[in-house]
């Protein structure tokens, strides 16, 4: 079996694919016209339908064990089966498809276009927190709203999260309605009632829990990777001029609980292994985190080299066969805070996770212009329009655009690989 960062797949289209590469492999819940949602992996251009290749027979052991845990069209129960199930379904799946798989004549009926075929939530998301670990974002933010103390005493020393809503988070592809709700307009004493204004993408990364905890216990930091199932991306749409009169005491409610939009494909910790890095160090005089905070393997490999990126496509832009504007490139290397650490301290105080729970990164932007993610720091709080090549402008979302996030690994002498997209068009208000 060749699992080198260079093998090729008897797949041809999968061979130098942008996304989906013999070295990703992601999994996913996909259906076609004639059968019930199920479980495939991506392969290039295409999905390998894996109940089809259990029922063919070329499963066996734990990774058997592994897709049987994927019926019914959600992953938990396979998140739920941990590393070493998804470690040995990821190494059948390396032979099946690799280039020398002796198996190609009864697997090529299996793969179907994956543009014939609908993709689903992967999983059923019993919880969703969203956490707040991009101190850049949190910095840009900060210094329009509080120029002189853009971040609060706390941020360095604890991984700021909310709870947020699991029930109206969907698939890439799916329309975004704009909210409506209360907002307080400049100048005004009196809140008013009506559509979203102020409409804004956040770009972050999802985090999927694999093996979760006991309600009264707590996961140690340095046993925390092994409970992270895989990543995928995450839009969290934010109505900003909402959000600015809720938000005080409590945090954020109806300004976010609309919609958040994930890529449908989840990226396993396995395929994301050759490009974990060590976190950046913590500029001079910021505190060290507590011990229950602190893991020397996971400061040492607990980072990812991700680079983000986030495009805009408006209506005009579309009657004018124009390419979407880039508006962002970013990376998850902003993150103040590991993925472990934001699961230890989330299950500190002996909170349940669960397999299928989601998390989100908080938004990821870098320190400099153009790499901003999200229009509320890209444009000044709406102060600095974004100009387009169709002579539109922008200060925030308008009916009509649509937002596409995507991620992309890359590293020398290793396949690059990414995480497909994540996209939502905004329509008008009902």
């Amino acid at each position: 079996m060749n699992q080198s960062a260079l093998a090729r797949s008897w797949v041809e289209h999968a061979n130098g694919h942008g996304d989906f590469p013999l070295q990703n492999l992601p999994l996913g819940i996909f259906s076609r016209k004639d059968q019930a949602p199920r479980c495939g992996v991506a392969i290039g251009d295409a999905i390998l339908d894996l109940e089809a290749v259990l029922a063919a027979g070329l499963f066996d052991g734990q990774a058997r064990a592994a897709v049987e845990a994927t019926r019914g069209g959600a992953l938990n129960a396979f998140f739920a089966l941990g590393r070493g199930a998804r470690v040995a379904l990821r190494e059948r799946l390396l032979e099946l498809l690799g280039e020398h798989s002796e198996h190609q004549a009864a697997l090529k009926p299996l793969l179907h276009a994956a543009s014939e075929c609908q993709l689903h939530l992967p999983a059923r998301i019993g919880d969703y927190t969203d956490f707040y670990v991009g101190i850049e974002h949190a910095k840009n933010v900060g210094k329009l709203f509080r120029p002189d103390n853009p971040l609060l005493p706390n941020y360095k020393h604890v991984p700021i999260g909310y709870h947020g809503r699991a029930s109206t988070i969907r698939p890439s592809g799916t329309d975004v309605r704009r909210p409506k709700g209360q907002t307080l307009p400049a100048g005004q004493s009196e809140p008013s009632f009506g559509p979203c204004a102020r409409l804004d993408y956040e770009l972050e990364l999802g985090i999927w829990i694999g093996q979760g905890n006991d309600m009264g216990d707590s996961i140690p930091v340095a046993e925390a990777a092994e409970h992270i199932a895989g990543f995928c991306l995450l839009n969290d749409w934010s109505a900003r001029d909402i959000q600015a009169w809720e938000y005080q005491p409590l945090g954020p409610f109806l300004s976010k609980s609309f919609i958040s939009t994930i890529s449908p494909w989840v990226v396993t910790a396995e395929a994301l292994e050759p490009f974990r890095c060590a976190q950046p160090a913590r500029p001079e005089g910021d505190p060290q985190p507590l011990a229950y905070l602190l893991d020397k393997r996971d400061q040492a490999g607990g980072a990812f080299d991700i680079e983000l990126e986030v495009l805009l496509l408006t209506e005009r832009m579309r009657e004018q066969n124009l390419p979407a504007h880039r508006l962002t490139l970013s990376n998850t290397l902003s993150m103040y805070w590991t993925v472990a650490q934001m699961v230890a301290h989330h299950s500190v105080n002996g909170c349940q996770l669960q397999p299928g729970d989601l998390f989100g990164s908080g938004t990821l932007s870098g320190a400099q212009p153009g790499q901003f993610g999200s229009l509320l720091e890209i444009t000044q709080g709406g102060k600095e329009p974004v100009e387009l090549a169709s002579g539109e402008v922008r200060k925030f979302l308008e009916d009509g655009d649509e937002i596409i996030l995507r991620a992309r690994c890359k590293r020398d002498g290793v396949a690059s690989i990414g995480f497909g997209e994540c996209r939502g068009k905004i329509l008008a208000a009902h």
